[in-house]
């Protein structure tokens, strides 16, 4: 995963990256975790219906996507030729066309977060079988000058073999990315599930928004917390009396999937007991990620105390110690959520 952009830690800019009208409008909206520490990461489902307004014609833009300005490689060595076994295509005219399986050819095509969610709102099949043997890279619109992200399941449940990323980014989609990136022992590969690979016997690949049996349950039990008082100030989250910590715990992946759900706010304790349990309902576990997120309640705006992300597929039964990491994704040294974990 590569960044064009120059670093920019928008998220630790104090006001310097957004305007104070636009924080402000966001606080009247009710999306007081935005203006304080990220945005909620966006439904995919919404991303195509939004994307699918636009009247604008299914047209790929022939661009420098792949870093390929048009101009022929004339003075380019041979060699280095030879070495590039799938080349870059540079389709004309409607996306969907741009998608077509060609049976004498291995294609690599790069689309942005955009033009792949107005395609998959009525072509994400196509796109599944594209991926069967030609490579799909998503990249961020170019309109994200303050270096945010789109939900990279996007791309995933869509089977992109690449999906590119702001990294210096901070916020809770690149929270995503790091929970995904997690499993196969963190060596930054993840194989892709044989659903995304297979063709039915009728013909049909697997289309994320059909309406999926569920194939397992998982079970979380949220206990206890603790931690806090090694790696925080004691006047980090209140100024005069302990925190008041809650969990927001839940799934992200396919739409049928995708939830959040959150505990009661334990009321001044730095060691916080719980005791809540949550089911989740899971159609594809291969690609589901488990979301934890801990919050300090505040009367204006909600503290940031903590998070990670999972893979569900390798997550082991019992109870577990779970380690929460800061907005940039580092390990706090102390701070843990006591959880169990079984699958129905």
């Amino acid at each position: 995963m590569l960044s064009t952009k120059p670093p920019k830690e928008y998220l630790e800019a104090k006001g310097d990256t957004m305007k104070e009208k636009e924080i402000e409008a966001r606080i009247k909206r009710g999306e007081r975790e935005a203006a304080a520490w990220g945005v909620e990461v966006p439904d995919i489902q919404d991303e195509m219906q939004v994307a699918d307004k636009d009247e604008d014609e299914l047209l790929y833009r022939e661009r420098g996507a792949d870093g390929d300005d048009g101009k022929e490689t004339k003075h380019v060595a041979a060699e280095y030729k030879h070495l590039i076994t799938i080349k870059a295509g540079k389709p004309k005219g409607p996306l969907v066309d741009a998608i077509k399986n060609d049976p004498d050819k291995v294609r690599r095509l790069s689309l942005s977060e955009q033009e792949l969610a107005k395609v998959a709102a009525h072509h994400g099949p196509n796109i599944v079988s594209f991926t069967h043997r030609n490579m799909l890279r998503i990249y961020p619109k170019g309109t994200r000058f303050n270096s945010s992200n789109y939900n990279p399941f996007l791309g995933w449940v869509h089977g992109a073999q690449m999906v590119a990323f702001n990294m210096q980014g901070y916020g809770r989609a690149l929270w995503l990315m790091h929970g995904f990136y997690k499993a196969n022992g963190g060596c930054g590969y993840v194989k892709k599930p044989d659903f995304l690979m297979q063709t039915c016997p009728d013909g049909k690949v697997f289309d994320s928004k059909a309406d999926l049996p569920v194939k397992a349950t998982l079970k979380v039990k949220v206990y206890m917390g603790e931690g806090w008082q090694k790696d925080f100030k004691q006047t980090h989250f209140d100024s005069y009396s302990p925190p008041d910590f809650y969990v927001k715990v839940g799934i992200a992946g396919v739409p049928l999937d995708s939830v959040m759900r959150k505990t009661k706010a334990v009321e001044d304790s730095w060691v916080p007991v719980w005791e809540e349990e949550f089911a989740f309902p899971l159609t594809v576990p291969e690609i589901a990620v488990l979301r934890v997120e801990v919050h300090e309640q505040d009367v204006n705006e909600d503290d940031f105390g903590g998070q990670t992300a999972l893979p569900v597929a390798e997550l082991r039964p019992g109870i577990r110690a779970v380690p929460l990491f800061d907005h940039k994704g580092l390990k706090f040294k102390s701070v843990k959520v006591l959880m169990s974990f079984e699958f129905a």
